[in-house]
């Protein structure tokens, strides 16, 4: 048996002990799925990040445009007649039901063309496009037995109101006071009060009229204008 010699011996030890060697390939094995990893953990946190951001963006704009409906809604209404304008000021937060439909009946031209077709000296001028004879003339049997009037601000003269019947389709009518009327609430929803063009209701309040308190000369509204700020 051939004899080995002690460098050989020694060479052969070394080889061995040595740590083994770490190839190319493993190392960009490595190298990927670090990148993997961090990839994923920065676009895990990217997701979360950005929807989180976005539902606060979205409760933020729904509340603002709460917000900017709420005080959107028209403040004035602006109604043209054959007689002059009447400025009216929205009761929005006393009557917020009949209010936003009178805006809605605005928007859609439901009052352009009504006419004035009830005018009572010292009471009301009735405008509507049904006939409805009834109201004003059950109001006017019992005006001049009026002793007491109550002076609260629903029940003075230049206050705009609807009747309190259920309004469908052309129902929806408009009384302007002329005169403090004790039992207002009773008859008519008030939503508005005139605060420039008295003087065009006066004018109206003073046309003849027939044994109806029908004008004989027809006094119609135009049109109406919402106004936010005048």
């Amino acid at each position: 048996m051939a004899r080995i010699k002690p460098q050989a011996l020694l060479l052969q030890s070394k080889k061995k002990k040595g740590p083994s060697r770490i190839s190319a390939t493993t190392i960009i094995i490595y190298i990927l799925v670090a990148a993997v990893m961090v990839f994923f953990l920065f676009a895990t946190y990217r997701h979360w990040s950005r929807r989180s951001m976005l539902q606060t963006d979205v409760g933020e704009g729904e509340a603002l445009f709460a917000g900017q409906r709420k005080s959107d809604v028209a403040k004035y209404a602006l109604i043209s007649t054959t007689k002059g304008l009447v400025t009216v000021e929205l009761y929005k937060d006393g009557s917020p039901e009949v209010v936003e439909e009178f805006i809605d009946l605005c928007t859609k031209g439901h009052f352009n063309g009504m006419q004035f077709n009830r005018v009572i000296k010292n009471f009301v001028i009735h405008g509507s496009k049904e006939e409805r004879p009834e109201t004003t003339e059950d109001w006017t049997s019992r005006v001049k037995n009026y002793a007491h009037l109550d002076t609260s601000l629903k029940h003075e003269a230049f206050m705009l109101g609807t009747s309190k019947a259920k309004h469908d389709g052309r129902g929806f009518d408009i009384f302007i006071t002329t005169a403090p009327i004790p039992d207002l609430n009773d008859k008519i929803n008030v939503f508005g009060r005139v605060i420039k063009g008295e003087d065009v209701v006066q004018e109206i309040e003073e046309v003849d009229t027939d044994n109806h308190y029908r004008p004989k000369a027809a006094v119609k509204i135009k049109g109406i204008t919402l106004k936010q700020n005048l």
